[in-house]
């Protein structure tokens, strides 16, 4: 378990780390895979979410075989660029640097550099973190949890004065998504994969595995980004990720 104020310092900064592309086979959607790099007035950097494993970037085929993955979709663009350690190097930083590490959940395109960071804690939620391993993908479960210092999210959590860590289950039983309140920029929710794209809402969520909850999580975090007047960066919207700024940029 994990009490409040985890961190020493607020929020001054948010990159959209590029962990590539995919293409879903039953729609021809094509979505960018993403992480975030928060970094605080107290020096700290969060990393949210690894993206895909690396040897994705290696051999995707390869992979891709390995894991089935091509029942679902392909892996359209995953080179060595798009692994977290380099994406952290466009930022000037190393995966040393890091000093929390936060899953959102733990699917293929999520959990894929969760090893990677041995000295930072891993902030999930209790749903996940009760799972025998990483969800991955369909009923592949290949990955380990690693032995790590686990801050265990079962609500919603402020990290830190401008930064909450939301619990909203749906897409996955223990989903989270990020409030993130930047001086200039103000509130960016990132809503992962509670809400990928907008259209899903409209759509009633019918591909979730539980509808209802993504629905009432969808319905929570529109709310929140009303009331605060969000600026919403959502999971794997095709229409929002090719004009996102990107690494080494920064909304500040």
């Amino acid at each position: 378990m994990i009490s409040d104020k985890v961190l020493k310092g607020r929020p001054v900064s948010l990159t959209v780390l590029d962990y590539g592309l995919f293409r879903v086979h039953a729609n021809g959607r094509v979505i960018g895979i993403c992480g975030f790099l928060i970094r605080t007035d107290a020096g700290e950097a969060v990393l949210v979410d690894t993206g895909f494993p690396a040897k994705y970037a290696h051999d995707t085929a390869a992979a891709s075989a390995e894991d089935r993955l091509g029942a679902f979709g392909e892996v359209l663009h995953c080179g060595p660029e798009n692994l977290p350690a380099a994406q952290l190097a466009l930022c000037g930083l190393a995966p040393e640097d890091i000093d929390l590490l936060i899953l959102t959940h733990s699917h293929i395109d999520h959990v894929g550099g969760l090893h990677d960071f041995p000295q930072a804690p891993i902030l999930l939620s209790g749903p996940e973190h009760r799972l025998e391993r990483p969800l991955y993908w369909g009923d592949v479960r290949p990955m380990e949890w690693p032995a790590r210092d686990y801050r265990v999210v079962e609500g919603d959590v402020t990290l830190a004065p401008g930064l909450e860590v939301l619990l909203v289950p749906g897409h996955v039983p223990g989903q989270l998504s990020l409030l993130v309140e930047l001086p200039q920029t103000g509130a960016v929710l990132l809503t992962s994969d509670a809400i990928s794209r907008p259209a899903e809402i409209k759509e009633g969520f019918a591909g979730a595995p539980d509808p209802e909850a993504a629905r009432a999580s969808a319905a929570r975090l529109m709310a929140l980004a009303r009331a605060r007047d969000a600026f919403v960066i959502y999971g794997h919207c095709p229409q929002q990720w090719p004009g996102l700024r990107k690494a080494p940029e920064a909304f500040a």
